[in-house]
Formats: structure tokens, C-alpha cells, sequence
């Protein structure tokens, strides 16, 4: 018999090693090989599976969720506050933009043509591209 709290292997009521009662329950084996997690499988083999894992954009696509145009108009109208690089997750120097009428207008026209471009990041690193709604 094995004993539950050592492991260690004995015969009678009392585990010689540590003194532990025997137990009259037996415990499952282990599961063969270790278990890792697949994010691209359902947890449970017939349930669908989760809906994030159908959305467009994913977190490794490289394009944002965020759309190019709404960012554009947001840094003509308010970009020397930095309104936009709120929108696209970048508080940080969102703030910076605030206390410095957008980096003393340089910054602001930077972004500006960044997002008209096309290469506009983020705060994830990915680019804020023109959805299809």
C-alpha cells in the first residue's frame, strides 16, 4: 500500500515512515504526461467554441481595433490635445499633449500624417488601419 501523505510504500494499518493511518480509498492515478493549456481549443471537446476566439482582429493580427478614420478626424479637430492618442490607448503621452498644446504643434502634425499614412500605432504596437463596418 502506498501512503497518501509520504508516499512511501508499506503493508499493515500504519505507515512506517510517518506513522499515518492506512486509507481504505484508492487514489485515481496520475494523468499521463503533463497537461498544458491550448488556447485554440475549446476547454471541453463538444462545447463550440468561445467567441473571442472568432474575432476578427486578434490580439497577434498586427492591425488594431481601432479605426483610422475616427483617429484622423480626432487629431484634426482636437489632436493639439491629444484626444487621439487617447482613442488609440496612449494616455501617457496623451497627458504630454495636453500640458504641451501637442508637443508645441510638432507632434501634433507628425501624428497627423502618421495616421493619414497608415502608420499610426497603437499602444499595443499594432496599426490603426480603416475598418469595414
Amino acid at each position: 500500500m502506498t501512503c497518501q501523505k509520504c508516499g512511501n510504500q508499506f503493508e499493515g494499518n500504519f505507515c512506517s515512515k510517518c506513522g499515518a493511518a492506512a486509507s481504505t480509498q484508492q487514489t485515481p492515478p496520475p494523468p499521463n504526461g503533463p497537461q498544458y493549456y491550448n488556447p485554440n481549443q475549446p476547454p471541453y471537446p463538444n462545447q463550440p467554441s468561445p467567441p473571442y476566439m472568432d474575432q476578427t482582429y486578434a490580439w497577434n493580427s498586427g492591425i488594431s481595433d481601432k479605426d483610422q478614420i475616427v483617429a484622423l478626424l480626432l487629431c484634426i479637430f482636437v489632436g493639439t490635445w491629444g484626444i487621439h492618442r487617447f482613442y488609440v490607448g496612449k494616455v501617457g503621452t496623451g497627458i504630454l499633449y495636453i500640458f504641451t498644446f501637442g508637443l508645441f504643434g510638432i507632434g501634433w502634425l507628425v501624428d497627423l500624417i502618421q495616421i493619414a499614412c497608415g502608420n499610426f500605432k497603437d499602444n499595443m504596437g499594432r496599426l490603426v488601419k480603416r475598418q469595414n463596418f
